[in-house]
């Protein structure tokens, strides 16, 4: 059959008709999924650079609390100069050295840092997909079967590599981090206001027996 027969550029109608139709509907849902996950990866990322410095020491007290201990050896040098007396020293308040992360915040860097991932992970693998439907779209040269041939390998890699599985996967990671952002969220209010927290995890439980149901 010759390469530039009819039978091969209907072949090529047909497919691309396929193809936009299936095409089109992940397209927009990755633009839709890009767009969400960029602003509630910039909203983790406020929080975590917050709360993840309750993991460390913080310096400014260290330094207080060290200018005091010197403070009060001083007015101890002082009592025994004039009184003859000794007196104990109260030891260093706040040690960089003893300094312990509270379960508190372990439990909502913990949460926030696994959320934050997790909508980076989808953020890549969206970037990805899009790439790979602008180049499975794109129309290549050479005769019409040659771009049959070109079309069908495209195909079968979409099918081997199961895209759509993957592609129908992402807004279930987007919804396990939110999920997660919101489980430290009602945590971190906890040590804030456990009304608050209370009223937020009303909120954030209500819409699930709808859900479920379903």
């Amino acid at each position: 059959m010759s390469p530039t027969s009819r039978l091969w550029k209907t072949y090529e109608d047909e497919a691309g008709k396929y193809d936009l139709e299936c095409v089109a509907d992940w397209r927009d849902g990755l633009d839709i999924l890009l767009v969400f996950a960029a602003l509630f990866s910039a909203v983790v990322t406020t929080f975590v650079s917050q709360t993840c410095q309750n993991l460390q020491v913080d310096y400014a007290e260290v330094t207080a609390s060290i200018m005091l201990q010197s403070l009060n050896v001083q007015h101890a040098i002082l009592d025994a100069l004039q009184n003859h007396t000794v007196q104990a020293i109260p030891p260093v308040p706040v040690s960089p050295f003893a300094f312990q992360s509270k379960p508190l915040d372990l439990w909502v860097n913990a949460l926030w840092f696994t959320s934050l991932g997790l909508s980076l992970t989808t953020t890549l693998i969206a970037v990805l997909a899009k790439q790979w439907i602008y180049q499975y779209l794109s129309i290549p040269s050479g005769t019409p079967l040659d771009r049959s041939r070109i079309r069908h390998y495209r195909f079968s890699a979409l099918q081997k590599w199961h895209v759509s599985l993957i592609i129908g996967f992402l807004p279930v990671l987007m919804h396990l981090a939110l999920g997660l952002f919101f489980a430290g969220l009602v945590i971190y209010l906890c040590s804030l206001s456990i009304a608050i927290a209370n009223v937020l995890f009303m909120q954030f439980t209500a819409p699930l027996p709808s859900q479920l149901s379903v």
